[in-house]
């Protein structure tokens, strides 16, 4: 029988040489630098001081609306007498006081929550009949519980913080796959070791974004509430100090108050915040 030989047909592919010289182009300086977030949002923030400084030159009312020069120079002004800076750290004391013990309730809580039966049937009563309440709805009664003083701006924060962390939280233990569970109960961990171990690693994403919401909550109610608690005690920290020049009719100190308000709520959320998120979740490679 006579041998069949096979030969293969050749095959002529055009060069990928330039297709991969596109994908490597290097990026222009100006498309790195753009790359970098923080630089977007400066750009965002100039433009915005812009666009603030013409609306308020068109109006020319500085009773009505101060220039964005005029805020700076009243928040500079502030701020080189100590005035600002003093009023500022009370605001912050109280914050952490009642930001502090809110997380530790709700820990407590969220914890009682996933272990028992009865500690969920809690949970669910207790934020169905309290998170739709306004936390700063409760100061004239702090008021009258708790007097004129601090302990009443901290239970109101409290109030503020206790909800969403806890809900967060329980979510997140709620969320925790099967697996990880049967592999806790393996190695035999209960209660506050089991939770501690497995479940806080596994639910972190969503008690950061607990803490963060809770952490709004607090900063808005804390500035509310010395609006309110200032003008009955004639002292205070921020809210006590936009207050005060409102009534004089300082408006670029009370834009420059309202000013710091933004500032330290958007260094807390892009520096404290990113940073625990950045050695937290994204190392862990639980977010992207």
């Amino acid at each position: 029988m006579a041998e069949v030989t096979m030969q293969r047909q050749e095959f002529i592919r055009e060069s990928l040489g330039e297709a991969r010289d596109i994908v490597q182009k290097p990026l222009s300086r100006w498309e790195r630098i753009y790359g970098q977030g923080w630089v977007r949002k400066i750009l965002l923030l100039v433009a915005l001081a812009v666009i603030w400084e013409i609306y308020a030159s068109y109006l020319d009312n500085e009773l009505l609306f101060p220039t964005f020069l005029a805020t700076i120079d009243a928040l500079w002004s502030a701020v080189s007498s100590g005035e600002l800076l003093s009023r500022v750290g009370v605001s912050l004391k109280v914050l952490l006081t009642g930001y502090s013990i809110g997380i530790a309730l709700a820990a407590l809580l969220a914890t009682t929550a996933i272990t028992t039966r009865i500690g969920t049937d809690l949970l669910e009563t207790l934020t169905s009949m309290f998170n739709p309440l306004p936390a700063i709805a409760l100061l004239p009664l702090a008021l009258i519980w708790f007097g004129l003083g601090t302990g009443s701006i901290v239970f109101v924060l409290v109030h503020s913080v206790l909800w969403a962390v806890a809900l967060n939280t329980h979510s997140g233990f709620l969320s925790v796959s099967a697996t990880m569970r049967m592999v806790g109960r393996n190695y035999g961990l209960t209660g506050f070791r089991y939770v501690g171990k497995i479940l806080i690693p596994a639910a972190f994403p969503s008690i950061l974004a607990g803490l963060k919401i809770g952490w709004a909550f607090a900063w808005r109610t804390l500035i509310a509430a010395e609006l309110v608690f200032g003008v009955s005690s004639g002292s205070g920290g921020l809210g006590w100090f936009i207050y005060e020049n409102k009534n004089q009719l300082e408006i670029a100190a009370v834009f420059a108050g309202l000013f710091a308000v933004i500032a330290i709520g958007f260094t807390i959320e892009n520096v404290v915040f990113a940073s625990l998120e950045r050695i937290t979740v994204r190392r862990w490679g639980m977010q992207h």
